[in-house]
């Protein structure tokens, strides 16, 4: 490996609330923990209309009481919940004012905050007294930060390669996973799934089947990536878009027995079925023959011409999740399964790539960057929260036999059209138009076994101003 300084974004130093005039609201719709220190600084506040209310609002957690469908305001790794703001009937936080700002922070500073409430939108990881913080994409703000800026990483470093209690060739492997995700000598989805390959051969150096140190391969796969010789073979990996906009349309329906459904996550869900063709008589070869259309007419034409939006959707992930260690593999004498890793990594891209390209389908050519940050922003709050979100995500690509090298190239794969019938079918170059039903072929399931995916009636019966109860 080159002796570069390791890449240790700061981007999110960068953010700033823009309390009132958000679109949405941190205050509503999820659990917010309370730290310790800060439940006794409310204990303590001398009496007066706020603290009666903080303390009628704040309660105590016993360890078991935390309901695991619950989902939660992140909170740096080193501080648990040990207390929670009771949400009031509207499910928002009663510590809100009536111009949408925190009362808390109005009259006492934010001196009093819960760490949770202080840092939120930043995800904080400490390892060894070196900070490290990206963005959660729930926050509409945080959002656009994130998706919009060009440069989301400035050259400079600082730090040393071996600062910190890191996993060995943690920031070798850091350093150029980022890299990759922004080697656009390859389309976007080619860069993922080479870093499948990287994760597998890393794995295989832990599990002892390859025989090689990590410093040789990680040399050897920069080299070999950085000339471009590999797209050749990458773009002959199957495709097979019936099968991953089923992945997309089951990851898309994890939750919504689990999670608060929110009104703006309800518009998202709409937009992406409109956008895919959805309604009756609609088979999924129908859907992704519409899927296919939505993404060569609306969602790569935009993309193309901002290709940095996706990559930092991506970057910001990397971050947030430590990837390719995982907050597991960071613990001191935990070994990290950097496959599963990249499993989950994949999932989420597949989700929100899947969910903007029926959204685009549905604006056409009037999908913009604020249809892009209010798709990402509202299913960054519906699913990222959420605890049980990456296991069941997992556990429905190993069921679905999508977690191998295969599936997930399948699974990454560009969503364009590449049948040859379908290009010569594909007459209509203009988003919005009809447009014949085109019948997708895919060897993914025999056609007795698809079927429509309509909106789920969970969605259509969510009241639009009001959150459904965990």
């Amino acid at each position: 490996m080159p002796n570069d300084p390791p890449i240790r974004p700061t981007y999110a130093d960068s953010f700033h609330c823009i309390g009132a005039d958000c679109e949405d609201t941190c205050c509503q719709g999820w659990t917010v923990p309370v730290d310790h220190a800060t439940f006794e600084k409310y204990q303590s506040l001398p009496e007066s209309p706020l603290s009666v209310l903080i303390n009628a609002s704040v309660v105590r957690k016993s360890p078991c009481a935390a309901q695991a469908g619950d989902a939660t305001v992140p909170a740096v790794d080193s501080d648990p919940a040990f207390a929670a703001i009771r949400m009031n009937d509207e499910n928002q936080c009663p510590l809100l004012t009536t111009d949408r700002l925190c009362g808390i922070q109005a009259q006492l500073g934010e001196g009093l905050l819960s760490h949770a409430c202080a840092t939120y939108p930043r995800i904080v990881h400490f390892r060894g007294g070196v900070e490290e913080k990206a963005l959660t994409l729930s926050c509409p703000e945080a959002a656009r930060l994130v998706l919009l800026t060009p440069d989301l990483l400035p050259t400079a470093a600082g730090l040393g390669p071996h600062a910190g209690s890191f996993p060995a060739d943690f920031w070798p492997i850091r350093s150029l996973i980022l890299k990759v995700v922004q080697a656009r000598i390859y389309p976007l989805w080619q860069r993922l799934f080479l870093l499948d390959l990287l994760c597998r051969q890393l794995d295989s150096i832990t599990g002892g089947e390859l025989k090689r140190s990590a410093p040789a391969v990680l040399a050897d796969f920069e080299s070999t990536v950085s000339t471009g010789a590999l797209r050749p073979a990458l773009e002959t990996l199957p495709a097979d878009l019936a099968a991953q906009l089923d992945v997309v349309l089951r990851l898309a329906g994890l939750m919504l027995h689990k999670s608060n459904v929110r009104p703006r996550f309800v518009e998202c869900i709409q937009a992406f079925t409109a956008g895919i063709g959805n309604g009756p008589g609609a088979t999924l070869e129908t859907l992704a023959a519409n899927y296919a259309r939505a993404h060569d007419r609306c969602y790569a034409p935009f993309f193309d011409r901002h290709p940095h939006i996706m990559e930092n959707f991506l970057i910001n992930t990397i971050v947030r999740c430590q990837f390719p260690f995982g907050k597991e593999g960071m613990l001191a004498g935990r070994q990290a399964n950097k496959t599963r890793e990249f499993a989950l990594l994949a999932a989420q891209f597949t989700l929100m790539r899947g969910l903007l390209i029926g959204v685009a389908g549905h604006h056409g050519t009037a999908f913009a960057a604020t249809h892009v940050v209010h798709t990402v922003q509202a299913a960054s709050k519906h699913f990222e929260h959420h605890p049980e979100f990456l296991s069941m995500a997992h556990s429905l690509l190993v069921e679905s036999g999508m977690d191998g090298v295969r599936g997930l190239a399948i699974l990454l794969g560009s969503a364009e059209l590449r049948s040859a019938e379908l290009r010569t079918v594909e007459k209509v170059r203009v988003c919005g138009e009809a447009k014949p039903a085109i019948p997708a072929r895919s060897a993914a399931a025999p056609p007795d076994e698809r079927s429509a995916w309509p909106p789920p009636a969970a969605l259509r019966a969510a009241p639009q101003g009001t959150a459904r109860p965990v």
